[in-house]
């Protein structure tokens, strides 16, 4: 043993007891730290809620002056076009028909269409599995060139 400073050793118990108020403090700022996290998952947890509900009301505002805009063009067109005969029916027809989408777009809203496609889906699961492997491969196809 080496000759030099004694040092006065302490037994456990009191290593112990110098060391519970450290370990009390690093309880209480874990806590906190833990308080803090959660409160930031929070508040960024709402943001997100409502930047979504913010973009959904914007992609129905949208949707709603698209099929306004559909429902304009309609009648220009049965107004633009011929009056008598075959070609004024077919006129008629036509414009009747864009009108009628125009409207479905005004009233229901993305929010509806999703709804509908999803319905669609639902009721027809083998013919939109082979739609949409078959509009992966156009795309991919289009892509590629």
């Amino acid at each position: 043993m080496a000759q030099g400073t004694n040092f006065p050793s302490k037994g456990k118990e009191e290593n112990r007891t110098d060391a519970g108020p450290m370990i009390d403090r690093a309880k209480d700022f874990a806590g906190q730290a833990l308080q803090k996290g959660k409160e930031a998952a929070g508040q960024a947890s709402d943001k997100a809620g409502e930047a979504a509900s913010m973009v959904g009301r914007k992609v129905d505002d949208a949707t709603h002056a698209v099929g306004s805009g559909i429902k304009n063009l309609a009648d220009r067109i049965k107004d633009g076009g011929p009056q008598e005969g075959f070609l004024g029916q077919a006129t008629r027809q036509v414009a009747d028909t864009i009108k009628e989408g125009g409207a479905y777009l005004e009233q229901g809203g993305f929010s509806g269409m999703t709804k509908d496609v999803t319905d669609l889906i639902r009721r027809n699961p083998v013919p939109a599995v082979v739609l949409g492997l078959g509009l992966g491969f156009l795309l991919g196809r289009m892509l590629r060139s």
